[in-house]
């Protein structure tokens, strides 16, 4: 088994999720081949316990495809944060939410118990430390083929959705 659970989940923890949307997409897609479910990702991330906040930080590219999966992710229950991709002279394209998720995470995790984190991204890895040294649970959700094994290791659970893809994946 490949999850890591080294704190145990209690019912009463306020959980606060965050989603960094496009890690969790190009992992489906490369992976899979296939799209993720986030409703059945909430549900998981937040494990029955008291869901305090849940965020999914999105990138706006104008399409109409765009708009309906941002209204499934609000129906699904998160908070969407978004951000225009920026496209440079010569073509390069860049849509970073990492400092605007960690600084989310860090303003409410006074109020929290537990961050669920899903991104596989190594550059949450001091984010997740620096919860961690706050006295909060940091769990981690992501594809283990695609996810940094520093911020695996760092974390004090770790949820493998490829264990879950019957749930979490839309094919």
């Amino acid at each position: 088994m490949s999850n890591k659970i080294t704190t145990p989940q209690r019912k009463n923890h306020r959980v606060g999720v965050f989603v960094d949307v496009q890690n969790m997409y190009h992992s489906a897609k490369n992976l899979y081949k296939a799209r993720v479910n986030f409703k059945e990702l909430l549900k998981l991330a937040s494990a029955n316990r008291q869901l305090s906040r849940a965020i999914a930080y999105v990138v706006k590219s104008d399409t109409e495809e765009e708009k309906s999966f941002f209204d499934a992710l609000e129906k699904s229950g998160y908070e969407l944060k978004s951000k225009d991709l920026q496209i440079f002279p010569g073509g390069m394209k860049k849509a970073d939410w990492d400092v605007g998720l960690s600084v989310d995470a860090i303003g409410l995790s006074k109020q929290l118990d537990v961050v669920v984190i899903v991104s596989g991204d190594g550059d949450f890895e001091p984010l997740v430390e620096y919860l961690q040294y706050g006295g909060i649970i940091v769990e981690v959700v992501a594809f283990r083929r695609s996810a940094s094994s520093r911020i695996i290791e760092t974390a004090n659970n770790f949820i493998d959705l490829e264990e879950y893809k019957d749930k979490i994946i839309l094919r």
